[in-house]
């Protein structure tokens, strides 16, 4: 496996050929296929690491993984430090609560995985999409196209969920 290099709005992204866990998983996002490490015990994990943070299992497998889930958490950001995402305030930052493995290894802890909120498209969502989402809203897993070879894996709103009636926000001022 080769290191990936590339400039993204400004910044440089660089992972290292040594980096074989996260290599691999961008591999697979790279294909827009979603797929976690799951070691003996059954359980998966998130970000990719060397040993389960649970179990301290090494062993695993790259299982695919459905990319469902609720809003776990999120930030509104409106100030960018980085100059080339002022464009782009308001944009969210959000934490998703899989479906997959709910509930696991406790009920206070998951899978959760972070990713911009975008439209269907992989781009950063608008201010109209980003005013509709709060904590309990239902996403999807789509990906962002940043280089031959390298995609992120952000949310959409899942438009084929039922969505909370009012998920929760942080006041707005």
């Amino acid at each position: 496996m080769a290191g990936i290099r590339i400039d993204y709005l400004g910044m440089p992204l660089s992972l290292d050929e040594l980096d074989g866990e996260n290599l691999t998983f961008f591999n697979y996002c790279a294909r827009h296929d979603f797929h976690l490490q799951k070691g003996p015990s059954g359980l998966m994990r998130y970000p990719p690491t060397t040993a389960c943070p649970w179990t301290g299992e090494r062993d695993h497998v790259w299982q695919r993984v459905e990319g469902r889930g609720a809003v776990y958490s999120y930030t509104e950001v409106h100030q960018a430090i980085q100059p080339a995402f002022r464009a782009f305030v308001p944009y969210m930052v959000l934490l998703v609560e899989l479906d997959t493995q709910k509930g696991q290894p406790t009920a206070d802890e998951g899978l959760r995985v972070m990713g911009n909120l975008c439209t269907a498209d992989g781009k950063l969502a608008p201010p109209e999409m980003v005013r509709k989402v709060g904590i309990g809203s239902r996403v999807r897993m789509v990906f962002s196209d940043l280089a031959p070879g390298l995609s992120l894996p952000q949310w959409t709103l899942d438009e084929t969920a039922p969505q909370p009636a009012k998920p929760w926000r942080y006041p707005q001022e």
